[in-house]
């Protein structure tokens, strides 16, 4: 397969985000999910420069059609599936989430609003974007909820509209045809039962 196609339209990627993967685990849940890929023909087990970000990926298998919604009119995929494996703050590649709501008090805080401004002129956003980094470098980040005041794991607060995940375990599909609801399912399954999230994004 030959390197990675970067289209003038852009590349597309969709994201399966292990959300309950820990660091003890995330590595074995990566080769747990890549080998059941291949062994379903979903994707090739030796890998290729064929994905964006990473100097390799597993390009499409034989049966990648097993991944794609029965639906999607787009055609084949002309990428591979890249995996990513510890601290990552995983985005839509365009906007910044919109919203995030507490797991504790289930307030959901809106993050577009620059009007909306606390303590001493700044918003709610840069205490998230701070975690953020802390989260990348450390793999240990909490954020004080505005409304409840309690301090918030980074890695448990809910994102609205698909925007951003944070995880230790990334299945990334470049130039894909749209995931079907059923592959997704299954790839959870085989993820021991994990919360996941689902990001499709464009750069």
């Amino acid at each position: 397969m030959p390197a990675a196609t970067v289209s003038a339209m852009g590349d597309y990627f969709q994201t399966i985000v292990d959300l309950d993967a820990d660091e003890a685990g995330a590595a074995e849940l990566a080769e747990r999910a890549v080998a059941w890929l291949v062994s379903e023909g979903i994707v090739l087990a030796d890998r290729e420069v064929c994905v964006l970000g990473q100097p390799l990926g597993h390009p499409p298998g034989p049966h990648w059609s097993r991944a794609v919604a029965d639906d999607d009119p787009d055609g084949e995929p002309f990428d591979g599936l890249a995996v990513h494996t510890g601290p990552t703050v995983f985005d839509s590649g365009q906007d910044e989430p919109e919203a995030v709501t507490c797991p504790r008090c289930r307030t959901t805080t809106d993050l577009s609003d620059e009007g909306e401004e606390e303590d001493e002129g700044e918003g709610v956003w840069p205490r998230f974007s701070e975690a953020i980094t802390d989260w990348q470098d450390t793999g240990h980040a909490d954020v004080t909820c505005p409304a409840c005041a309690r301090d918030v794991p980074l890695s448990e607060w809910l994102w609205t509209d698909d925007r951003l995940a944070v995880g230790r375990l990334g299945l990334e599909f470049w130039n894909w045809p749209e995931l079907g609801d059923d592959f997704r399912a299954r790839l959870a399954a085989v993820l021991d039962g994990h919360r996941t999230a689902y990001l499709w994004g464009k750069l």
